[in-house]
């Protein structure tokens, strides 16, 4: 299991990719009851531990997300056979799949 300030680290290193996205994400880390608040809405990208509110929220464990973040596993495989389950926007969570998977 991958703690959550090392993911937050991943997250942040892929801020330049993600300050695309310019919307709120939060992944809330179904093994460990964390949640990591993305906010790319102000042109840069904020990674913190929280639960505040965001657009789309991604109910993944902690391997799942380390694996979407380092490319070992596709979002649409990963929201396909049940290892993340979306709540809020569909096209949010579009865009950060693409962007996860440039």
């Amino acid at each position: 299991m991958a703690d959550i300030a090392t993911l937050i680290d991943a997250l942040e290193e892929r801020a330049s990719a993600l300050s695309a996205l310019n919307h709120t994400v939060r992944f809330d880390l179904t093994d460990s009851g964390q949640s990591i608040h993305l906010d790319a809405t102000s042109g840069g990208v904020s990674v913190t531990e929280s639960d505040a509110e965001a657009e789309a929220v991604l109910k993944l464990s902690s391997d799942t997300l380390d694996k979407l973040i380092t490319g070992r596993i596709g979002p649409m495989l990963a929201f396909s056979t049940g290892r993340l389950r979306l709540e809020g926007s569909q096209g949010v969570a579009l865009k950060l799949a693409g962007l996860l998977d440039s």
